[in-house]
């Protein structure tokens, strides 16, 4: 059984259907790259399976639960989300910033318990960021805010985490940080769905991918297998090499664009 599936999935804007008739299924434990150029409905397709758009028709299962028949506390118990950018109003300790991901398990009343603030705390510390706890989260560098962003996700315990374009506006440094903290958390057996401009990010760290263009479904399987010149050109309608170098004990693929 999936933790998350698609079935037979459309929704429209007014009269403009923007995605149609869509159905897959994310493995446990596994990175899942959703790809597209822009318009194309990777956005509303992650809003669709957080349940923040209703589809007019098809459905999205949580293991064996309709989406639909969940309330937003047992919700965030599975399935917890980083968008593409937070901006806090306030400027909140880092560690207020992850403990908020506890409130779907907290009393009528929101209190926070002094265990929330452990587990927020442990959150921080596996990845890698438990000194910025005391910081404030507005003076922190960007890729450091989407480290928070996860933090605050992981500490929700929800077995699937859903992101929105996770390295947009990072610099590289902070983007490679960022998609090697994804692989660690697969490996602990994290369910890892991100939307992505970047098909090299999704070589270099996801297990699947799936292509999207005008809110349909035209390639998905491992990453290694469909991400290659033919589909990329056939997704973007771009002149792109994939290209194959070694580095350290790994062999990496890049893509290239071809300039005539």
């Amino acid at each position: 059984m999936y933790p998350l599936k698609v079935e037979n999935l459309s929704f429209a804007w007014g009269a403009k259907m923007t995605i149609d008739d869509v159905t897959f299924g994310i493995e446990a434990g596994t990175v899942t790259s959703i790809l597209g150029p822009n318009g194309s409905g990777k956005t509303t397709l992650l809003k669709l399976m957080l349940g923040f758009l209703s589809p007019v028709s098809g459905r999205v299962m949580l293991g064996e639960h309709d989406l639909a028949t969940l309330d937003l506390a047992m919700r965030a118990k599975k399935m917890a989300y980083v968008p593409q950018r937070h901006t806090a109003v306030f400027s909140y300790r880092v560690l207020d910033i992850v403990v908020l991901g506890r409130i779907p398990y907290s009393n009528v009343f929101c209190k926070i318990t002094d265990n929330d603030y452990q587990l927020a705390s442990e959150c921080l510390n596996q990845l890698g960021i438990g000194h910025l706890a005391e910081r404030s989260y507005t003076e922190i560098s960007g890729g450091e805010q989407q480290l928070v962003l996860i933090a605050r996700a992981l500490v929700q315990q929800a077995e699937i985490l859903i992101m929105d374009e996770p390295v947009s506006g990072l610099d590289y440094g902070n983007q490679l940080m960022l998609l090697k903290q994804l692989r660690r958390l697969a490996q602990n057996g994290i369910t890892c769905v991100k939307t992505t401009h970047y098909p090299e990010h999704a070589l270099w760290t996801s297990d699947r991918a799936i292509f999207v263009r005008a809110g349909k479904i035209i390639a998905t399987g491992n990453s290694a297998d469909i991400i290659n010149s033919s589909t990329l050109k056939d997704l973007y309608n771009a002149d792109i090499r994939i290209l194959e170098s070694e580095a350290g004990s790994q062999k990496m693929r890049t893509c290239v664009p071809v300039f005539d």
